[in-house]
């Protein structure tokens, strides 16, 4: 018994074998594909022939509406890829131009500073404005210092026709002056106490002085000072050497502050002082 029943087995075994193998050999139905090439190609694939072709079928009996103008009816052609894109770049909301700022807001908003007249816009001295020695005809006697305020030099008239040529700075226009005056004073980085009349001008412009400033590198004194007479004026040096040469101070002879401490060391109190 047990025997016909392993032979039945079997043979069913042989049987579902071959007819799998007849199956793995047998035709498979072709894969349609969609004439509408605008269909995804996954949705083309995985359609069923019948109901892909009433899809298409569909489509092609769906007519455009017509569209009426002034003139006549028409049909819109389909859209090209170019014209799609074309109409997506025009859907698109408009950009917010970007604004770029600084530190202090809009620029667009920032006021451009404007240039004083005669302030010197170089960064570095020029050399004809620094010392040297150079032939100078003069009938002063040596020690004396002769200031060209036209051609921003000082002149310390030296022995043999020689003199000692240095670059200042001088009076800005309306604050010119010539005379002859001695060294009264002479002081080590002087404090600055500035006149009354300098200080109200300046407020006008909106520019606030200090009441008195000590002495050091931020005065506007500089290094040295050396006061002529009983007037305001004074050859002293700077914190802005970039302005030597130039019609900037408000009538004050300016120098270098190595250039006016080289000075100082060679002029004595009561030296005559001669402005042109």
């Amino acid at each position: 018994m047990k025997a016909k029943l392993l032979l039945a087995l079997g043979l069913a075994a042989l049987f579902s074998s071959s007819a799998m193998a007849d199956d793995r050999y047998r035709e498979r139905p072709p894969i349609v594909v969609s004439p509408d090439l605008a269909a995804p190609w996954l949705m083309q694939l995985g359609a069923q022939p019948q109901a892909r072709q009433r899809q298409v079928q569909q489509q092609r009996s769906m007519k455009p509406q017509a569209v009426v103008t002034g003139q006549r009816n028409y049909y819109p052609a389909a859209p090209s890829r170019a014209g799609v894109a074309r109409q997506a770049e025009v859907q698109q909301p408009a950009r917010t131009p970007v604004v770029r700022r600084g530190i202090f807001g809009d620029n667009s908003q920032v006021q451009q500073v404007a240039v004083r007249p005669n302030r010197a816009i170089r960064s570095q001295i020029e050399p004809q404005f620094l010392p040297q020695m150079v032939a100078y005809d003069t009938k002063e006697k040596p020690g004396t210092i002769v200031i060209d305020t036209n051609n921003r030099f000082l002149y310390l008239v030296m022995e043999g026709g020689q003199a000692k040529r240095y670059g200042v700075g001088v009076g800005k226009p309306g604050f010119e002056w010539a005379g002859e005056h001695k060294v009264t004073r002479k002081a080590e980085w002087p404090s600055w106490v500035p006149p009354q009349e300098m200080i109200a001008r300046e407020a006008a412009k909106g520019h606030y002085l200090p009441a008195r400033m000590d002495g050091g590198p931020e005065n506007p004194l500089g290094a040295r000072a050396m006061y002529l007479g009983s007037t305001l004026y004074r050859i002293h040096g700077t914190n802005a050497p970039w302005t030597i040469g130039s019609a900037v101070s408000s009538g004050c002879i300016r120098m270098r502050n190595e250039d006016v401490t080289d000075l100082y060391g060679l002029v004595e109190i009561g030296t005559r002082v001669i402005v042109i």
